[in-house]
């Protein structure tokens, strides 16, 4: 998260002011000895406090020598401006009052904007600002509505498009619900017919396995041909024959 914009105004705060003196007086020196080093630049910086007190810092041989320099530039430029046309600088002149008194103007402007300086102010003046601050409200307000209206819409696109997200994906899964539940009987039924027909082949094995006597333990084919014979004879009441054995 960045910092905040730091509103440049004078601390009315005398300690805190002198506290923020010290800073960033000490951050100015450090950048111009910076520059100096860095770009191989002279620089020379000058610092008055408040109580008059001077603070300076120099990159050349001496403050006097970088200020001889600065002069002739200066003059240099005054001397040009000199030989060119009385009218002209007369023109130039009258321009920069004026830019000088729109500036003016506009910062004692904005000074009144944030509630500063209205003691200077007539009624009429004062009724003009409150209209002023009246109509930035009513557009400010306006604009902020606008960009809540378009946030809103803007979700409620997004909400839109996740439902027809979430419909087709839940069309998606019922539809494989169906191919599962589809799947799974015609499983059921081949596994129906394939038990049907295990327990007919089964039951078939069984019906075809015959009885056999000569599996007894202790099995004696005469005794059971004389048990036959007797049986026989019992129906028949032919044979009246009696076995030794039975005697």
């Amino acid at each position: 998260m960045g910092r905040g914009r730091v509103e440049v105004r004078r601390i009315e705060n005398k300690i805190n002011r002198q506290v923020t003196f010290a800073k960033r007086k000490n951050g100015l020196l450090k950048k111009a000895y910076e520059l100096s080093v860095l770009c191989d630049a002279e620089v020379a910086l000058i610092i008055f406090s408040s109580r008059g007190k001077l603070h300076e810092f120099c990159s050349g041989s001496s403050m006097a020598a970088t200020i001889e320099k600065y002069q002739r530039c200066t003059y240099d430029v005054l001397e040009v401006e000199a030989t060119q046309d009385p009218k002209k600088i007369q023109s130039h002149y009258q321009e920069y009052v004026e830019l000088k008194a729109r500036a003016e103007s506009l910062q004692r402007a904005q000074r009144n904007l944030l509630g500063e300086d209205l003691a200077e102010l007539n009624m009429e003046e004062l009724d003009q600002l409150e209209n002023k601050l009246d109509k930035s409200l009513r557009q400010v307000r306006s604009s902020k509505t606008k960009f809540m209206l378009g946030q809103l819409d803007e979700l409620r696109k997004k909400e839109d498009t996740l439902l027809e997200t979430n419909n087709a994906l839940k069309r998606k899964i019922e539809e494989i619900d169906a191919e599962l539940q589809s799947s799974w009987n015609a499983n059921a039924g081949d596994r129906n017919m394939i038990y049907n027909n295990q327990a007919a082949q089964l039951q078939y094995n069984f019906e075809s396995l015959n009885y056999n006597d000569a599996l007894q333990i202790g099995f004696n084919p005469m005794a059971t041909e004389q048990q036959n014979n007797l049986a026989s004879s019992a129906q028949t009441g032919t044979n009246r024959y009696i076995p030794g054995w039975m005697l």
